[in-house]
């Protein structure tokens, strides 16, 4: 069910973790390992039957328990839980509830690691995947079987920027009576996919998130029921996997956080405008908030509209050596920078089908539409967007000639 009068925002204005002398950045936990007063404590918390209570930082710590309890509120879950990479959280979910005869069905245009993960080694476990379009729900629930377990999804897909209908697919996977998992990367607080009826929300910390690229992180977001499955000592998959955040960059990425709904508001502002002017001057441009995009209705449907539409933009500038060629320019302009990765305070691009899902062999991109022309942009924190933009504009303007 939803619940609207969960504003993201305001959760993360009214955070509150004070240090532990008082300080207004809570205290950072420096420890691996923790001690008790009463040996029985100790084996109650091994049990996860001391609530408060921390035994070794695999497990958790204070730091990284801030910084769990303001994504959860964030997403508006119950719990959540803080991982080393956004790959570390999408594989403890894919393992924790996928085993050896599973079936799962993913979306078919995903960040190319998700991709290259349940491609290709989900199988070794004797896991099948089937990827269908995320945007026709009636496809998606084509493809469930009976030995499906997880339906698998981002709310705004890595690189297409294809929207999902997030509340139809929760239908779907409800009435087959499994779970569905969405990855936010793109749009945090723009969408809120529990609301939507997701059960597993999922984030790469390190993009927008934290903003700075100077940290790799991932969370969990889902029931209490869900988050302790992971933590388990038997058979947690988190737990057992390790990837563990550090408790200095959870305190850093909870520092962060405090600026996120400012910052994406800014996002999205910038790259509005660019999409609107580089699309009036005739460019092949994709992106959510232009009415020419094939889901602009749907993810007005779902999004928080406080927020806008996102700092993700796509360019089909229609060959590879036209895309090289305008990535190139665009980083001698200082414009931005030639790189992976997005959420930056500083314009990021690349060419997807030669990067960030090089995974995705090339008869799939082809026939999911990922040109080798095409250039996903993350645009950043520019004050002056009209600046940049006429500078995009020198740099397209020369590209014909110097490749002539």
């Amino acid at each position: 069910m939803k619940k609207r009068s969960h504003r993201p925002a305001d959760e993360i204005q009214d955070l509150q973790f004070f240090g532990e002398f008082g300080g207004v950045n809570p205290s950072i936990s420096d420890s691996a390992t923790y001690t008790f007063l009463h040996a029985e404590t100790m084996l109650e918390t091994f049990e996860g039957k001391s609530e408060g209570c921390y035994l070794y930082s695999r497990h958790s710590s204070p730091s990284t328990r801030y910084l769990s309890e303001a994504l959860a509120r964030m997403e508006n879950t119950e719990a959540a839980l803080v991982t080393a990479s956004g790959m570390g959280a999408i594989t403890s979910v894919l393992l924790q509830l996928l085993s050896a005869g599973d079936h799962l069905v993913s979306s078919r245009t995903v960040y190319g690691g998700t991709y290259a993960f349940m491609k290709n080694f989900l199988p070794k476990l004797g896991i099948e995947v089937t990827f269908a379009d995320p945007s026709d729900p009636e496809a998606m629930e084509a493809a469930v079987r009976p030995d499906t377990k997880l339906i698998y999804t981002e709310g705004l897909s890595n690189p297409l920027l294809e929207v999902s209908d997030i509340e139809a697919l929760s239908g779907i996977a409800h009435k087959h009576g499994i779970p569905l998992a969405v990855d936010n990367t793109f749009t945090p607080l723009i969408f809120t996919p529990h609301n939507l009826g997701a059960d597993i929300v999922i984030h790469s910390l390190t993009k927008f998130i934290n903003g700075m690229n100077d940290t790799v992180g991932g969370c969990v977001c889902s029931t209490e029921e869900f988050i302790r499955r992971l933590l388990n000592v038997n058979d947690g998959a988190a737990m057992l996997l390790g990837p563990v955040m550090d408790s200095i960059r959870a305190n850093q990425i909870l520092k962060n956080m405090h600026t996120l709904p400012v910052r994406m508001v800014k996002h999205s502002q910038n790259t509005m405008f660019l999409a609107r002017k580089l699309e009036e001057d005739g460019l092949k441009v994709k992106y959510p908030g232009l009415k020419s995009h094939p889901q602009h209705a749907l993810f007005m449907r779902q999004m928080n509209p406080d927020f806008g539409f996102g700092g993700m933009i796509l360019l089909d500038l229609e060959t590879r050596e036209r895309a090289e060629r305008f990535m190139e320019r665009m980083q001698e302009e200082n414009i931005g920078y030639l790189a992976v990765s997005l959420g930056f305070y500083k314009t990021l691009f690349n060419a997807p089908g030669e990067g960030t899902s090089s995974e995705i062999p090339e008869a799939e991109q082809k026939a999911m539409g990922l040109s080798k022309g095409m250039v996903r942009m993350s645009v950043g924190l520019d004050f002056d967007i009209q600046r940049t933009y006429r500078k995009i504009k020198k740099v397209l303007a020369s590209l014909d000639s110097v490749i002539a």
